[in-house]
């Protein structure tokens, strides 16, 4: 008998929860106020498990929750993110992730979800189930004595200031911060209330124990708010007592090139910090830029980040601008079902439509995925086999169409 996949009850989530820990192989152990905390926060017809038929337990686990995505453009477009994803060493192969990915599809189409999100801990998994990798990351680390920054900090050169701040202010003054930020940056997520306080310190799980943190903020000349960093140091001393620290950014909010600036010039300019990482990026980041000999900040990190499956490809289409005018037909593979068509995109006028014309290109839902947001290129996937050119221009022409001046970056991990 196989096993049953299902919505859990709340009385469920314990043993839900020690799935997940077992699948991300977390021995921490679960407290009541653990469990509590994720009841308050869950929705429990959005929380599947998968429940072997002779011992009744959890054997796998899967969650989705609401999001909104931004594309280019700037639409915030209705999506389904996917997370808590996990099958016990005891029961794979069995397909239980497949059906419970059916399960969830079916149900954002019923919901009016356009995308399907993740951020997939193993690269093959996910893209026999239609998503493909959209956006991408770097990190850098900055070799601050190398810099050539003039490390006595003073005011910002636009007549703008750096505060230090706490907590409380931050959830006060971060949100709208965000909510502009998001609104530009095609890639980027909501964040809601609760991750403002897990981020701050107001809520936090055993397993996870909130860390303190240093919080700046940029204002500009008027006062407003244009930046927020959240950053940690180290406590690093060389045998002669000489303070040889790095400080690790965990979140940098800048709405402009000059709130950017100024606040990385802030961070290269704190005593007994000898190196600054800076935390995920965009790949285009301004950072190294920024500073006067920008071979001092080199990259440690660099790889794929947030997966987007498309469900609905009119109104997936239909949402985000493009870079050129052009027609394309596009003839879109999908073994999953939601996504499978033909379908014409008039990129002068944003719309998309379903059609029975000729294809000018082939591609599988999953190479959608990648170009939707603009980092991938058509031409790089077609090199690839991942599209297929039936009229002659047409993937230089969907090149132009959907790549985009900035690539696109989404600074949160869910």
């Amino acid at each position: 008998m196989s096993a049953d996949v299902r919505p859990i009850a709340e009385s469920e989530l314990p043993d839900w929860l020690r799935t997940v820990n077992t699948g991300f192989l977390n021995t921490a152990r679960l407290t009541d106020a653990d469990v509590a905390m994720r009841a308050k926060h869950n929705d429990f017809a959005r929380t599947q498990g998968a429940f072997d038929p002779d011992t009744g337990r959890c054997v796998a686990a899967f969650r989705s929750f609401a999001q909104e995505l931004t594309v280019p453009g700037g639409a915030a477009v209705p999506s389904t993110a996917i997370s808590n994803v996990g099958v016990l060493p005891t029961h794979r192969r069995q397909g239980l992730l497949t059906r419970m990915m059916a399960a969830e599809f079916a149900a954002a189409g019923a919901r009016g979800d356009v995308l399907a999100t993740l951020i997939a801990a193993e690269y093959p998994i996910y893209g026999r189930y239609g998503f493909g990798p959209a956006t991408s990351l770097a990190e850098w680390e900055i070799d601050v004595p190398r810099t050539g920054l003039d490390r006595r900090l003073s005011a910002p050169a636009d007549g703008g200031r750096i505060d230090l701040v706490d907590e409380a202010e931050v959830r006060q003054v971060g949100p709208e911060l965000h909510e502009r930020l998001r609104a530009r940056t095609p890639g980027a997520v909501n964040r809601n209330e609760r991750w403002w306080n897990m981020a701050t310190g107001l809520q936090e799980i055993s397993y996870r124990p909130y860390r303190e943190k240093f919080f700046a903020v940029y204002r500009t000349a008027a006062g407003e708010v244009a930046g927020l960093v959240a950053y940690r140091a180290d406590d690093h001393w060389t045998d002669a007592k000489v303070p040889q620290n790095t400080v690790q950014v965990h979140d940098l909010l800048a709405l402009t090139p000059q709130a950017e600036r100024a606040l990385w010039q802030f961070l290269c300019s704190i005593d007994w910090v000898l190196k600054v990482r800076t935390g995920y990026r965009a790949p285009d980041d301004l950072v190294p830029q920024l500073l006067p000999d920008p071979r001092s900040a080199r990259i440690v990190t660099a790889a794929d980040f947030l997966w987007v499956r498309v469900l609905d490809v009119v109104r997936a289409l239909g949402a985000r601008t493009y870079e050129a005018p052009g027609e394309l037909v596009l003839e879109v593979t999908d073994a999953a079902g939601p996504a499978a068509g033909r379908y014409r995109l008039d990129a002068g006028t944003g719309t998309c439509e379903r059609t029975g014309a000729a294809a000018d290109l082939r591609l599988d839902v999953s190479a959608l995925g990648s170009l939707y947001l603009g980092d991938e290129s058509a031409v790089r996937l077609a090199a690839l086999g991942r599209v297929t050119e039936e009229r002659p221009g047409a993937v230089a022409l969907a090149d132009a169409v959907f790549r985009t001046a900035r690539r696109p970056w989404c600074p949160d991990i869910f």
